[in-house]
């Protein structure tokens, strides 16, 4: 019995020691000090550029004075008009080539592959002047039911709509092909399974679910061109642009008039910026977890971060 207690292992009947704590992390914040050179870097750059125009010859007073100008207004609701009427109707023709060069039908591709190729590869402001000068080639349009001279008939208004949007429908082609083919084929598999035409399922199968591919590199496209639309007052259509060249050759107030026209066209492609936020974050419905913030969500969040955090009690 001795010999049996002697044998057993010293410590057998302890109970086992606890878990170590672990020590405590001991976390040093990086230093970024690139981000502060950068920082006062871009603001140094920022102050010298103002001193810069400040030492200038330029009657800031004008500007303000001409913002809301008559003429200026009427230029800024052409420039609207023009760059909203050339974006519907390139969307359509967008939409129209797109569906043609998916088509398999050789004749159709090849004409839409033509079109893209030709309004893609010449300069816009090269086709606004040919639209505006057809009258050269084709003194009067003859369609045999109707008959008028080309001068009446291609107004400025025409030709800058007929620029601008046989332009941007050639680009709009290619965006909303990519988008059309961004869609699973199986989708459209399904629906002829159903039944559905080939039209039918283009339109509430497809392009519903293309949507999210198309709306933002459109959006960009709506802004890119209503800046290009300062190029037709080389067809002499009364446009923002033109408005403030009008006024700067009589006030002699040309830089100033210049500055006018960018701060519009800069409220015009911010305003059209937003819009195209909440049109993107409303075709992502479906596609991501949860939405985008809106703008306002930001900058409440951003505020947020800069009020002293609560002390627990």
């Amino acid at each position: 019995m001795t010999d049996k207690l002697d044998k057993v292992p010293a410590g057998a009947g302890n109970p086992p020691p606890g878990p170590v704590p672990p020590e405590d992390i001991r976390a040093i914040p990086v230093r970024h000090y690139g981000r502060w050179v950068s920082g006062f870097v871009a603001i140094a750059l920022l102050v010298t550029l103002g001193f810069a125009f400040g030492q200038g010859n330029v009657r800031w007073a004008t500007v303000p004075e001409k913002l809301f100008a008559p003429s200026i207004l009427s230029g800024l609701w052409n420039t609207i008009l023009i760059s909203v009427a050339s974006m519907v109707l390139g969307l359509v023709l967008g939409v129209v080539f797109a569906v043609m060069r998916l088509s398999k039908n050789p004749v159709t591709s090849t004409i839409s592959w033509l079109y893209i190729w030709l309004f893609r590869g010449t300069p816009v402001y090269v086709q606004l002047l040919i639209w505006f000068n057809l009258a050269l080639i084709f003194p009067v349009l003859n369609l045999g039911f109707y008959k008028d001279e080309m001068t009446d008939v291609m107004t400025p208004f025409l030709a800058a709509l007929l620029g601008l949007g046989l332009n941007e429908g050639a680009y709009m082609a290619e965006i909303v092909r990519a988008g059309i083919q961004s869609v699973d084929e199986g989708q459209t598999e399904a629906s002829h399974a159903l039944g559905m035409s080939q039209t039918k399922t283009m339109r509430r199968v497809v392009l519903p679910q293309a949507m999210r591919v198309i709306v933002p590199p459109s959006g960009n496209e709506f802004i890119n061109m209503l800046k290009t639309s300062s190029l037709v007052i080389a067809v002499q259509y009364p446009d923002l642009l033109r408005a403030a060249q009008d006024i700067a050759s009589t006030s002699f107030a040309v830089m100033e008039m210049f500055f006018v026209a960018s701060i519009w066209y800069l409220t015009l492609t911010s305003v059209f910026s937003v819009g195209q936020y909440y049109l993107e974050r409303y075709y992502a419905r479906g596609s991501t977890r949860s939405l985008p913030p809106t703008p306002w969500e930001k900058v409440k969040k951003t505020l947020g971060t800069f009020r002293r955090p609560e002390v627990a009690k």
